[in-house]
């Protein structure tokens, strides 16, 4: 493994890590920031184009969460992130996620990404999440 290639994954681990982070934290404006201007996200049956469309995922959830209030807190777990480098500007990547609320796990799937670099940063180009599974107790709106 070449140097460029250890920096890339993990400022791409960094990226995935900060987007749990900071949208637990409610923090959305940092958490679109780690997009790309015209990045794509994929939620079962909407796909959302650029910023302000996807900002709406964010405020949107967070409005709709069952039970009015905010929950006293939702904790997002990412494990098994593969990276797959295409070039110094391009690549690919999975993991398993996990969410814990306040009425225990939550909810649970997988992200499937394209990652690219814009103004010398790693972005988010396309960021798809499947919901594998949710608890009967969920804070969250019933999945479809």
């Amino acid at each position: 493994m070449e140097v460029w290639e250890v920096i890339a994954c993990e400022s791409i681990r960094n990226l995935a890590t900060r987007y749990n982070s900071n949208g637990d934290a409610g923090r959305f404006s940092q958490v679109i920031a780690l997009f790309a201007p015209d990045a794509v996200m994929e939620l079962t049956g909407r796909t959302y184009s650029g910023h302000d469309e996807i900002l709406t995922i964010f405020t949107g959830t967070q409005s709709q969460v069952r039970g009015g209030g905010a929950p006293s807190y939702v904790r997002h777990f990412v494990a098994t992130h593969q990276i797959d480098l295409v070039d110094r500007e391009h690549a690919s990547g999975r993991a398993y996620f996990a969410v814990i609320s306040g009425t225990g796990l939550d909810h649970w799937g997988r992200y499937i990404d394209r990652y690219r670099v814009v103004g010398g940063d790693w972005r988010f180009a396309h960021r798809r999440v499947v919901v594998d599974g949710q608890s009967l107790t969920s804070i969250f709106p019933r999945l479809p």
